[in-house]
């Protein structure tokens, strides 16, 4: 029986609409307090470089400013030594811009080098962009607003492995081996109450049951204050230093090979609570009420109605959860990715210090996924290729392991050369990877092309066919009961265990 799984769909804001409001707050784009008619508006220049990964100018790029209070974009493009130049632009009062780049088959990144701008994502019609915002253009000529490019091949990040060690198929997580290796000695004890995760580089809180299970804001704000004295801890740290996790980070935390609790077996902390979840940072966009949770029974997310005893949920004023406070520290091996959540146009902020007031990780960059044209799809955060049909294979969990390793050109729309051997089943850490929590509607609808599931994205579609509030595979097993598998839910992108003869979709991964 598969679990309950909340889809919930509320209507963000479109960034048309709040425009159509802003302009008339501001008048229309008027220009508020402005010179004398002998000196005229004061004017300035916008500039910045595209660049790829090995620094090298890309040329082609549209560069495109928005401007907010009259609803138009000025589009400029980069020459040959990768530079563009918007000139004549108003500045002061009622002048607000979001900038981003696009040129087809590459994925852009804004990098915002002048104080007067913020990286931030924004909703354009249910096609979200990441830009550099500008609440008012100084007046004054504005250098250094540039882009970082990335071609199929190229990856922002590196995926960890999901610590399953054992096999239970041919071609599984534990026999693909797939991501990059824990290190030999992944945690060690600071000896003042925190853990250094040595693969993440996050500092984690040793007792993790020192906070009493509460409501979302009570433990928001229970990390927020959290500091040295506090919870055993003797590391000179003050309040807001601390955090709840976002879902990525807590996700981090999971050791698939272990359960009761599922976290890795050496790890030296203390009164994991397993009576309750764990709260996260990330809001639940489709149903903002709720914030994702990860219980450490198994490494099962919740969202919705438990399907077991009822005992687990998610609901923000309702559910007592438990907290484990983390804090960044050094590098580690990967970080990990941004889960998409923002607080600009289509977004919001639900408490002081939650993901999408700080938006950390590996950022997601605009056009992601860039289309071979040939049956695959390029992603550039992770340098995955995926199979860009979502709906061509659905079988049981062996069923689906064989036919994703029997795949090969000429099947599911693959014109790509490949052959047999070459794919295979996703495990759960690649699986996640392909979530963005910007999305105000169900994931799959959006991977898809649809805006709130019926209309369609100014945008590309990514897959073609990414079905809507069912379960995909993962190749990673549930080690508490290997008659089960992990899955991802298309429409809300958390981790569900479903039993493996079960017929549920699989994705093909290379």
């Amino acid at each position: 029986m598969a679990p309950t799984r909340l889809c919930a769909r509320s209507v963000g804001l479109c960034l048309s609409g709040a425009l159509l409001a802003l302009a008339g707050c501001g008048g229309g784009g008027g220009s508020g307090a402005q010179p004398t008619a002998d000196t005229g508006p004061v004017l300035a220049s916008l500039s910045g470089t595209v660049r790829d990964l090995s620094g090298q100018p890309v040329s082609g790029v549209t560069v495109n400013l928005f401007h907010h209070n009259t609803n138009t974009t000025l589009a400029v493009t980069t020459d040959s030594s990768g530079r563009y130049v918007a000139p004549g632009l108003g500045t002061g009062n009622y002048s607000e811009y979001a900038v981003y780049a696009s040129r087809p088959g590459v994925s852009l990144y804004p990098a915002a080098t002048d104080a007067a701008g913020t990286l931030g994502k924004f909703d354009f019609n249910g096609l979200y962009r990441s830009v550099v915002h500008f609440d008012a253009l100084p007046a004054r000529d504005l250098g250094g607003v540039d882009f970082v490019a990335a071609r199929p091949g190229d990856h922002m990040a590196a995926l960890p492995r999901t610590g399953q060690t054992q096999s239970y198929a041919t071609g599984d997580d534990a026999a693909a081996a797939q991501g990059l290796a824990w290190p030999t000695v992944r945690f060690t004890d600071n000896g003042d109450g925190s853990i250094t995760d040595h693969l993440t580089g996050l500092v984690w809180l040793k007792n993790a049951g020192c906070f009493a299970p509460a409501h979302w804001a009570q433990a928001l704000a229970a990390a927020n204050q959290l500091a040295s004295g506090a919870c055993g801890l003797t590391d000179g740290s003050r309040a807001g230093q601390w955090r709840m996790p976002n879902a990525n980070e807590l996700e981090s935390l999971v050791d698939v090979s272990q359960a009761q609790p599922a976290v890795p077996a050496a790890s030296p902390f203390t009164n994991i609570d397993q009576g309750a979840a764990y709260w996260t940072s990330t809001t639940y966009m489709a149903l903002t009420a709720n914030a994702m949770a990860i219980r450490f029974t198994d490494g099962r997310w919740i969202n919705g109605a438990d399907a077991g005893d009822g005992s687990f949920s998610n609901a923000k004023a309702v559910s007592s959860n438990a907290l484990w406070a983390v804090r960044s520290g050094t590098p580690g091996l990967v970080r990990p990715l941004a889960t998409g959540v923002y607080a600009g146009i289509g977004g919001g902020s639900f408490g002081p210090a939650d993901d999408a007031s700080l938006q950390l990780g590996v950022p997601l960059n605009a056009q992601r996924f860039i289309d071979r044209g040939d049956g695959t799809l390029a992603d550039t955060i992770t340098g995955l290729t995926w199979l860009k049909q979502a709906d061509c294979i659905r079988q049981p969990w062996q069923g689906a392991l064989d036919a994703v390793a029997a795949l090969g050109n000429g099947q599911c729309g693959l014109s790509d050369g490949s052959t047999a051997g070459q794919w295979r089943l996703p495990n759960r850490s690649e699986m996640l990877s392909l979530s963005d929590r910007a999305p105000t509607f169900p994931q799959a609808a959006y991977l898809d092309g649809q805006y709130q599931g019926t209309a369609a994205v100014s945008g590309p579609v990514v897959f073609d066919r990414f079905i809507v509030g069912d379960y995909y595979w993962t190749s990673t097993t549930l080690a508490g009961a290997p008659a089960q598998a992990w899955t991802v839910y298309s429409c809300d992108f958390g981790v569900y265990n479903i039993d493996k003869a079960d017929l549920r979709y699989a994705l093909a991964v290379r």
